[in-house]
């Protein structure tokens, strides 16, 4: 951030690329800021600002900016509050000698961006929720030559190819808060297009749509499966106890998933000299979950048959993921740093209650297993896919 820009920004009263806040109370507000600087609706294509610890006339507040109130401003863009994720900076800087906070919110290439299910924009100096018609501009305002995988346009394909119900039943009511439903003036089409699951500009599915509501998605992307094996031994070739295929949308492979997870742990009990019986399964349920949503959310879906792997040995669990690391993310840094190869499904799996937060999950699953005492999972990456073993508790 440029102190100089900053410094002029944060004394126009007039600009509408900048909100003053005079302290952390009201955090809601900051939120719908950052919304509405990232859907940029006025089109200026350049960042946003907010200013914690400076008041309405633009007089410093005399706030103490602590690490606990960047961390808090920070942790606001994986919180999952968001979505799409905005891309953001968080930085203190000094203004006559005087500490102030500053956000600084860039133009999403996802439009709309919302907070909570509501569309949140810029008018003038001001936020108000997006109406109708600027909820249409904004879905056209996305920038297709850059957008992800997940966000292309599947030509051929039609509305007739992607389930209407399914997105009015199950994800609907999740992504956009009640008060806008309750309009009652969006077409299903403008609603799936504002949800990304049209494309903007032709009204087609988008890889998303097929993905999440399409009637037969491996129609479309053949590998967009996984493949489940029990196998009676610790090697590929020894019996096998149970196969499936598992298709149809993501949100259904996921809860066919969990069901086989439930299945097919096991539950020792010990009987502590005092006190009442202890259960406990051979591997932690979350851990699994977590390990095979990440594997399906961020696994290549582009230029590829080939199926996310899901095998359960006698001795331990392996979990194939199609695709590389991706983006900034490394063997060495790979449990702290998150980049999304398909944003717009972490967005879906989050709205829909299959994600908690961003950028956790492999943190959580090593907790998981520590607590229930199992080894540490073990990485292996390649080029072409991500292997992951979980080993069976002593």
């Amino acid at each position: 951030m440029d102190w100089n820009e900053l410094n002029k920004l944060r004394k126009n009263l007039e600009s509408d690329r900048t909100e003053r806040k005079r302290n952390m109370s009201d955090k809601d507000k900051i939120c719908q800021a950052i919304c509405a600087f990232a859907n940029d609706l006025p089109n200026h294509q350049k960042p946003g600002y907010i200013f914690i610890g400076i008041n309405d006339d633009g007089t410093l507040s005399n706030l103490k900016i602590t690490d606990e109130i960047l961390k808090e401003l920070a942790s606001i863009r994986s919180d999952g509050n968001i979505l799409p994720q905005p891309i953001m900076n968080v930085q203190k800087h000094s203004f006559e000698e005087k500490d102030v906070a500053v956000v600084e919110v860039f133009p999403s290439e996802m439009p709309p961006v919302r907070y909570n299910g509501v569309t949140w924009i810029r008018v003038g100096p001001r936020r108000a929720m997006a109406t109708r018609e600027e909820e249409r501009r904004l879905t056209e305002k996305r920038r297709v030559a850059n957008l992800s995988f997940d966000l292309q346009p599947v030509r051929g394909a039609t509305i007739k190819d992607i389930s209407v119900k399914l997105f009015q039943n199950e994800y609907l009511p999740y992504a956009v808060a009640p008060e806008v439903l309750e309009e009652n003036n969006r077409t299903p089409e403008e609603q799936m297009a504002s949800s990304r699951f049209l494309s903007g500009s032709d009204g087609c599915p988008t890889m998303l749509g097929i993905l999440m509501l399409g009637n037969n998605p491996q129609d479309w992307l053949p590998g967009a499966y996984v493949q489940f094996l029990r196998i009676e031994g610790s090697e590929l070739t020894d019996f096998i106890k149970n196969e499936k295929k598992i298709t149809s949308v993501l949100s259904q492979q996921l809860r066919e998933l969990d069901e086989l997870i439930a299945l097919n742990i096991s539950t020792s009990v010990e009987i502590p000299s005092y006190g009442s019986e202890i259960r406990i399964p051979d591997y932690p349920v979350k851990a699994i979950q977590q390990i095979i949503r990440n594997a399906i959310m961020h696994r290549n879906y582009e230029g590829t048959n080939a199926p996310v792997r899901f095998y359960w040995y006698s001795d331990r669990i392996e979990i194939q993921s199609p695709g590389g690391l991706y983006g900034q993310v490394t063997p060495e840094n790979f449990r702290s740093t998150t980049d999304y190869r398909n944003p717009a499904i972490a967005e879906a799996m989050k709205v829909m209650g299959f994600v908690q937060r961003f950028g956790v999950g492999i943190q959580m699953a090593d907790k998981e297993m520590a607590k229930n005492g199992n080894p540490p999972m073990e990485f292996q990456f390649e080029p072409t896919c991500i292997n992951i073993t979980l080993r069976k508790r002593a």
